[in-house]
């Protein structure tokens, strides 16, 4: 992933991030405030109900004990009976005895024009009958609800049903089972009362709540659960606002870690996106290639190449400089083995870390790339700079196992570090590779010129082999030759190459010099 692929992503998360938490906060409240809302109009509506039931309840103890008497009916004591149970119960407004249908006397006396029963709208489940807006013809009034047994009927006024204690704004509904209206609560719209008896959704402020023989439909104004909701807000969107900002934060971190140089070399592992180009070894006295050192580059996905002074200290320090070997290493096998297995006489130089030495590993991971392949171990050398052999000891068993191995071992840049004679003398070596900074001083009046000749010395009495780095000019050449040094690289003969390029190079060296000898 490309650092514009993690700024976009980056981007992206930061925004849901915000959002997510914030838009989780508001349907939190909203469901709260719902939940809240529901749980008031059930209390109504239950409250409601038990309210009806005390007036159907009343009604069945009235009706009970006027079918208890036994004074003759419509008598002056049975009349008088009738309206000591009026009197005595709570609920009710009136009672009348019935003899086939009409109506005989009430507790105001005897009934002398004809009046009926009422039409029956809903039988309870213990037999009480009901009518709904029932006109008194005896003494006029306005609609009563009718509730007869046997050959009695008593009349309850509708608010007796929806009788309890709510906000002006909240509205209750008393409905038999049937959905016949007995009593109702500040004007609600019966438009919707009817809709909600007839099970049918109206909005998240209201309810019909359903038992036995009744209904109870509670309505309040939409503004309730927008009230509420702002409540619950105000708890819950501080800690939203706490989390999009941690997520946020979090985000933040994160894609700058992995924008960070660190990020990005990790992402470079990640990615593989090391690709290894090749420094042609030349031998000074013959000039022939003899082999290169494998050097590795950092291709990032926009095509644009990092040196590797540039990422190589930070991958030692990170320890990301392990898996880039490893990479190194499957990358020179891919590039190079069919010139490798021809030519035996090339070699391919590879730099370890301190790491390595220290440990030992990388010889685990040659031996394995190696596998499968007829790569002899001496065509692979394994370089390694002066810090790398720092812990002389641990250095002593990776290089004396290297060696028994087959593979060459050179120290790499000498004279930067810490070596010294007696430092060498310590480690079964190869080769020495002079630094570029010693070769640069050829020829000139610099404070450090005589110090080439002293480094070349040293190595010929420990019988190393002499590889001059940094090489660019002739004057250097013909100086090193002179010396007996054995082996120049540099951009005097050719600058590090893609594989393919150094192949043909390599291909074209020896065919020159195999034609000039």
């Amino acid at each position: 992933m490309n650092r514009a692929k993690i700024i976009i992503i980056a981007t992206l998360l930061a925004v849901l991030g915000a959002l997510l938490p914030i838009s989780a906060t508001l349907y939190l409240s909203w469901q709260r405030a719902t939940d809240i809302e529901s749980e008031r109009l059930l209390s109504f509506a239950q409250r409601g109900i038990e309210r009806a039931r005390i007036s159907l309840g009343d009604a069945e103890k009235a009706l009970q004990a006027a079918q208890a008497l036994n004074s003759p009916p419509c008598s002056t004591t049975h009349i008088r009976q009738m309206r000591l149970i009026e009197m005595n119960t709570r609920s009710i407004e009136d009672i009348g005895y019935f003899d086939h249908g009409l109506l005989k006397c009430t507790p105001a006396g005897l009934v002398l024009k004809e009046v009926s029963h009422t039409p029956i709208e809903f039988t309870t489940d213990n037999g009480l009958a009901i009518s709904s807006n029932v006109i008194p013809e005896v003494n006029g009034g306005k609609g009563m609800i009718g509730i007869s047994s046997k050959a009695y009927k008593v009349l309850i006024d509708p608010m007796r049903f929806a009788d309890i204690i709510l906000k002006p704004d909240t509205q209750l509904a008393i409905a038999t089972r049937n959905g016949k209206l007995l009593g109702t609560l500040h004007q609600p719209d019966l438009t919707q009362v009817q809709q909600l008896l007839d099970g049918k959704y109206v909005s998240a402020t209201s309810m019909a709540l359903r038992d036995k023989d009744l209904i109870a439909v509670v309505m309040e104004p939409s503004r309730t659960i927008a009230t509420q909701m702002w409540r619950e807000m105000m708890v819950l969107l501080p800690l939203g606002i706490l989390m999009a900002g941690f997520i946020v934060g979090l985000v933040v971190w994160v894609s700058g870690k992995r924008l960070s140089p660190l990020g990005e070399l990790r992402l470079a592992v990640e990615n593989r996106e090391f690709v290894v180009h090749y420094q042609p070894l030349i031998e000074l006295r013959s000039g022939m290639c003899v082999g290169a050192e494998a050097l590795v580059r950092w291709r990032r996905p926009d095509g644009s190449m990092t040196r590797p002074d540039l990422f190589i200290p930070l991958a030692e320090e990170s320890g990301l400089i392990l898996p880039i070997t490893d990479q190194v290493l499957a990358a020179v096998i891919e590039d190079l083995r069919g010139i490798l297995e021809a030519e035996r006489q090339l070699h391919i130089a590879i730099n370890i870390s301190a790491a390595d030495i220290k440990s030992g590993r990388v010889l685990d991971v040659v031996t394995q790339v190696l596998s499968g392949t007829s790569i002899q171990a001496r065509q692979i050398w394994l370089e390694a700079t002066e810090r790398g052999f720092m812990d002389i000891d641990a250095a002593r068993v990776t290089i004396s196992k290297a060696r028994a191995m087959g593979h060459a071992v050179a120290i790499d840049d000498f004279g930067t570090g810490y070596s010294s004679l007696s430092y060498l003398q310590g480690l079964p070596m190869d080769a020495l590779k002079i630094d570029k900074s010693f070769i640069d001083t050829i020829d000139t009046e610099s404070a450090t010129s005589s110090v080439t000749p002293h480094i070349i010395e040293m190595a010929r009495a420990l019988k190393l082999q002499i590889v001059a780095e940094g090489v660019e000019t002739q004057a250097q050449a013909d100086y090193l030759l002179a010396h007996e040094v054995d082996v120049g690289q540099g951009w005097l003969f050719s600058k590090a190459l893609p594989a393919q390029e150094f192949i043909a190079f390599y291909h074209a060296n020896r065919a020159q010099q195999g034609a000039a000898q």
